[in-house]
């Protein structure tokens, strides 16, 4: 099978050597978002998926905008049996959708219709969910309404971060990615529509997402921390600054004994802030802007807290 594969971060790697690697299917070329400046020196590189397609020997091409005229030129003359579309950042224009025999398959990062968006995983931890997974379908005009081809539930462990659950689902996406051509190229499965009464979406992760709001419970707030980490994260403001928060739920819940929403409580060795319900966040790290991560007891000694201070909203 003539495969195109089309992808940028990290996360579609595993898919793309899955593929390259296997005797059924021939990557013929791979796309990939323009190379970009990124860190503090502007250094420009290119995509995870350029630099695994660069070491697998595949042509590489670039376009600005897949919406171009070149695109639809470069994708007719290959003539794809299937394009192969996961994370590449740019809407696909629906001209190009019919070139391959197969369609674009895409694998999403949520159980369809769960979670359409851009960031499916970060999501799906934030809201507390236990239950997740991929989904394989064809994608068509609109944003992740595609017919469905194949799904594969995932379970997110009660302390799971984004980032590890992202390294546990791109691997096992490509498996799935394999078994989805395999099996609709022998006829073996059929596009099934979604269930637009069970639509939620996803959408891409602004900064303000991070920050925290001490009328949740702490289960819900580390939850948010859980599923914005590494960015936005979980941010607060104290004596006003900025500060970046971890921490975890205290034990029990209904355990706040009078103390107020952002209310900061240091005994000991151990720093506590008042939440939503009753709920206590025993804090474990502090990060002032513009300065290193600390433990919550040196945060706490250096402040010298007072009674009754409180961790407050940014504005």
């Amino acid at each position: 099978m003539r495969i195109v594969f089309c992808g940028t971060p990290e996360f579609a790697v595993p898919s793309l050597r899955a593929l390259a690697g296997h005797g059924s299917f021939s990557v013929e070329a791979v796309i990939t978002q323009p190379d970009r400046a990124s860190g503090r020196g502007g250094r420009v590189t290119g995509s995870a998926v350029k630099e695994a397609a660069l070491e697998l020997g595949l042509h590489v091409y670039q376009p600005e905008t897949i919406k171009s005229e070149s695109s639809a030129d470069f994708l007719t003359r290959i003539a794809p049996d299937a394009v192969v579309i996961i994370a590449y950042g740019q809407i696909v224009p629906g001209r190009l959708l019919g070139i391959p025999r197969l369609g674009w398959i895409n694998v999403h990062g949520s159980l369809l219709p769960k979670y359409r968006g851009a960031a499916p995983i970060h999501w799906a931890i934030a809201n507390g969910e236990t239950l997740t997974g991929l989904t394989t379908m064809q994608i068509d005009a609109g944003m992740d309404t595609g017919p469905i081809l194949l799904q594969r539930e995932i379970e997110i462990g009660a302390d799971e971060t984004s980032p590890e659950l992202s390294a546990r689902m791109r691997e096992a996406g490509a498996e799935l990615i394999v078994d989805t051509l395999l099996k609709f190229d022998r006829g073996e499965i059929a596009p099934a529509a979604q269930d637009s009464a069970n639509v939620s979406y996803a959408p891409i992760l602004k900064k303000e997402d991070g920050r925290i709001d001490w009328g949740r419970t702490a289960r819900e707030i580390y939850n948010r921390m859980r599923g914005f980490a590494p960015w936005p994260g979980a941010f607060t403001a104290f004596r006003g600054q900025i500060c970046h928060v971890w921490g975890r739920p205290g034990d029990g819940a209904g355990g706040g004994g009078g103390i107020a929403a952002g209310e900061i409580v240091f005994s000991g060795k151990e720093m506590q802030v008042g939440c939503g319900g009753g709920t206590r966040l025993r804090v474990e790290f502090v990060q002032v802007e513009g300065r290193k991560r600390i433990s919550a007891q040196e945060f706490a000694n250096g402040a010298r807290l007072a009674a009754g201070e409180r961790f407050g909203v940014v504005n």
